[in-house]
């Protein structure tokens, strides 16, 4: 079905409510025709959903060339302001704020046009990424050029930054709307590419710019990357309307021969109910409980290896004495741990569940923090290479599980705008993490310590170590389950959490633990208490009938997340 567009109403703030309450892709007949090929006249052949994969990898691999900025840092700061006594350390360390700004931006900018990405498609807003990180690298190699750090800063920082942002989530979107058999796969497969970037691209930069400069380096990797990512854009698309494979539409829902919903079979007791995340809009979902559990959970997988990897190469040579060469090797060799954690929990969370992942990567990292202080300060290098590349995995994973539980909690409607903002966690823990980070680093050499100071370092992982720790803690109360979702709250219930499949609950009657024999026999009255509304077997709801993303069934069955 092809809808019109709906003009907002009410000012600013109508048009705010209207852009994220709206996630309805509008597309002529035409359109979705044309969009079952690829290429143009004869040259054109059928379009295969396989082709997203190396497509998006490709995409992601060159957004992922963030992660090598480090290398960037010492040439950087040694272009603007000369080096010491020694000839070889900068005068001043700023080039890495660069680095927090653009993560702030890229998380800013995913979590306001992810709306408007589901609205408008994702070849138009990769289309729109790709030409914006294109300028930020135009300008900041105009600020190298003319040694101007505030153009570094608003070129690569801001607008590079804004447009990184809309490339990262517009193939994971497409990707898990073509891939509902494959949630997981498709997932990691997508942004494993952002950790191939760092692999790909950390030994290029040094190179090139010892053969041509560090202003005709920026110029010619713009250049390379605007070519490259303009083709990758030309493959990204939706599925068309009604699409199916290995029978189920792209909520997940169950499919007969005929394309119709079959009851949802993911709990025996409740076999006529379907995939709750097939209901819920927009709003409903930035404003659950589970959402804001996941972005706590996702803020504190993601700050130990973010500020982390920016310092990553002046740990290699300050504390360990490593030559710049070797550095850049290691930096290139966690980018594919990076690149493997995303596609290895991925791949493992369509087996275990996404939550489960995440409890061993937090887990794991928790460990090697608390650990570090100590390998730095007896100075281990192979214990130490062995520690961070474990927490890069883990941080990795993270970004390859949560487009997944995305969809698996919220819908694939959604995944866009909820992807997008999700990704302020990881831009807070970015800017204001390295911020602190910074300012502690900083604190720490006017005290008179130096970069080979070990303490310098271990000062911050106390308070990564305790976000982190923040974040396993929160992950533990997100209901993942059919059961635990629907399920209503008692009399006085605060939350809930299971371990090892035994329901408790927290409430003002205290911390109570729930037998199987009550929890069946609460969940079957649940059940017959929504069958009763109405026989929901003979239900038909037509397609065109809908309330904002919820079908009549939906408003009829009346059970919220």
């Amino acid at each position: 079905m092809t809808e019109t567009y709906r003009r907002p109403s009410g000012g600013p703030i109508g048009y705010l409510k209207y852009h994220y309450s709206d996630t309805t892709l509008r597309r002529t007949p035409e359109q979705v025709e044309k969009e079952k090929r690829l290429g143009l006249g004869r040259l054109s052949m059928p379009y295969n959903r396989w082709l997203m994969f190396p497509a998006a990898f490709v995409f992601q691999a060159i957004c992922g060339t963030l992660y090598a900025w480090s290398v960037f840092n010492d040439p950087i700061d040694k272009e603007l302001y000369g080096v010491g006594a020694d000839g070889t350390t900068p005068l001043k360390h700023n080039a890495a704020v660069t680095f927090y700004l653009a993560v702030g931006f890229f998380g800013c900018s995913a979590a306001i046009n992810g709306p408007w990405l589901e609205r408008v498609g994702p070849r138009k807003a990769a289309m729109l990424g790709t030409l914006l990180f294109f300028i930020g690298n135009m300008v900041a190699t105009i600020g190298i050029h003319f040694k101007i750090l505030g153009l570094i800063y608003f070129g690569y920082g801001v607008i590079g930054g804004t447009g990184l942002g809309l490339c990262y989530i517009s193939p994971v979107s497409a990707l898990q709307k073509w891939f509902p058999d494959r949630r997981g796969v498709a997932a990691g497969f997508a942004v494993c590419g952002f950790g191939a970037g760092s692999i790909a691209f950390a030994k290029v930069p040094l190179p090139l710019i010892g053969a041509i400069g560090l202003t005709n380096c920026f110029l010619t990797l713009g250049c390379c990357y605007f070519a490259v990512m303009f083709v990758c854009c030309l493959i990204f698309r939706v599925p068309p309307p009604g699409f199916t494979v290995n029978g189920m539409d792209i909520y997940r829902n169950k499919v007969d021969e005929n394309g119709d919903v079959e009851a949802f079979q993911a709990e025996k007791s409740a076999s006529n109910l379907r995939n709750p995340a097939s209901g819920v809009s927009l709003i409903d979902s930035i404003f659950s409980r589970e959402y804001r559990l996941m972005y706590i959970m996702f803020f504190g997988n993601s700050i130990a290896g973010l500020v982390f990897l920016s310092r990553l190469s002046n740990i290699i040579t300050g504390i360990f004495g490593q030559t710049g060469s070797t550095a850049a090797t290691i930096v290139s060799i966690n980018g594919g741990f990076n690149l493997a954690g995303r596609l290895f929990f991925s791949t493992v969370s369509d087996r275990l569940g996404r939550k489960t992942c995440y409890v061993f990567m937090l887990v794991a990292q928790v460990a090697v923090l608390a650990s570090l202080p100590t390998i730095l300060e007896s100075k281990n290098y192979h214990a130490f290479l062995a520690a961070i590349w474990i927490m890069t995995a883990c941080y990795g994973g993270g970004f390859g599980c949560i487009p997944a539980f995305l969809c698996d909690m919220f819908g694939p409607t959604n995944i866009g705008a909820l992807h997008g903002i999700i990704l302020t966690a990881w831009s807070i823990a970015g800017v204001a993490g390295g911020l602190l980070f910074t300012a502690i680093f900083n604190n720490l050499l006017h005290n008179g310590y130096t970069t080979k100071d070990p303490w310098v370092y271990s000062k911050n992982f106390y308070w990564i170590l305790s976000m982190t720790t923040l974040g396993f803690i929160f992950v533990l109360f997100v209901r993942t389950s059919i059961r635990d979702r629907l399920l209503p709250a008692i009399p006085g219930e605060f939350t809930r959490v299971r371990f090892f499949g035994r329901l408790f609950r927290v409430g003002s009657f205290g911390f109570k633990s729930v037998s199987k024999e009550d929890e069946e026999a609460e969940w079957t009255n649940y059940v017959d208490t929504c069958n009763s509304v109405e026989n929901l077997e003979e239900i038909q709801v037509p397609v065109e009938k809908k309330v904002g993303n919820k079908t009549e069934f939906d408003e009829q069955l009346n059970c919220k997340i």
